[in-house]
């Protein structure tokens, strides 16, 4: 689904990512894993091109991200060609992002009758259904402002997913949450995870990543320092800065 080679990116003279080797298979969760400023987010925005890659090649399900190529060569493709590519991945930042004035089904809803042009009935419906499964159709006619944060992140990843994505990109969607909320935003990538659901998930979450992960990748200073089954690499490390990083968040 997701597969990265030599992936580079700078801002200026700053090098953050310094050739990325990645893969993700389809129903696959990877989880990212480091310190602040290794690159893991910028990583995460260049997979539906909210940054363009400066070196390397990224494709999602085969196609190239925010290029066509054309002979030997590559084309950044038009806005309007990246956004409707961007259609089949959904992502959830660290802020949730809903829009203030719309209620918690209205957000959901509004991409596909925006976007997809879904009736507005059809849309309802399935936006209902996805509240659902977040634990919060309780909630529908609720704005923002009367949630609490644990119920915003659960309401972005429903607006997420009412576009039936392909993959699911997870920017530490539980980094802004008191502790005490963290647990039903987990739950629901869980149950995710479960279904069968793409995911790359940029996290602190140690646990979740060694319970969900299917791969476990430690980033430092723009490069993959480690990557492999989560028992391997958040266990039994191979590489002393691995070995660092988890002595201090253990």
């Amino acid at each position: 689904m997701v597969h990265a080679q030599g992936v580079r990116k700078h801002f200026g003279k700053l090098e953050v990512l310094k050739g990325i080797d990645l893969t993700v298979g389809a129903g696959e969760v990877c989880c990212l894993l480091g310190p602040s400023g290794s690159g893991k987010s910028t990583f995460l925005r260049c997979i539906n091109h909210l940054e363009t890659v400066d070196g390397g090649r990224l494709s999602v399900d085969g196609q190239l991200v925010g290029y066509r190529r054309q002979g030997d060569r590559l084309h950044e493709l038009r806005e309007k060609e990246v956004a409707s590519r961007r259609r089949d991945i959904g992502m959830v930042f660290q802020r949730f992002n809903l829009f203030p004035h719309l209620t918690a089904l209205e957000n959901v809803t509004e991409a596909p009758v925006r976007v997809t042009g879904a009736g507005r009935a059809e849309a309802r419906e399935d936006g209902m259904r996805l509240l659902e499964q977040v634990g919060l159709a309780n909630r529908a006619g609720h704005y923002p402002a009367q949630l609490s944060g644990g119920q915003q992140q659960r309401i972005a990843i429903a607006r997420a997913l009412a576009m039936k994505p392909k993959l699911m990109l997870f920017d530490e969607p539980t980094s802004a949450l008191d502790p005490e909320l963290v647990g039903d935003v987990l739950d629901v990538m869980r149950q995710l995870a479960a279904d069968g659901m793409t995911m790359v998930v940029v996290t602190h979450e140690i646990g979740f990543a060694r319970e969900v992960g299917d791969t476990a990748v430690f980033m430092d200073e723009g490069v993959v320092v480690e990557a492999g089954h989560p028992q391997q690499v958040l266990v039994d490390p191979e590489q002393e800065r691995t070995r660092g990083f988890l002595s201090k968040v253990l």
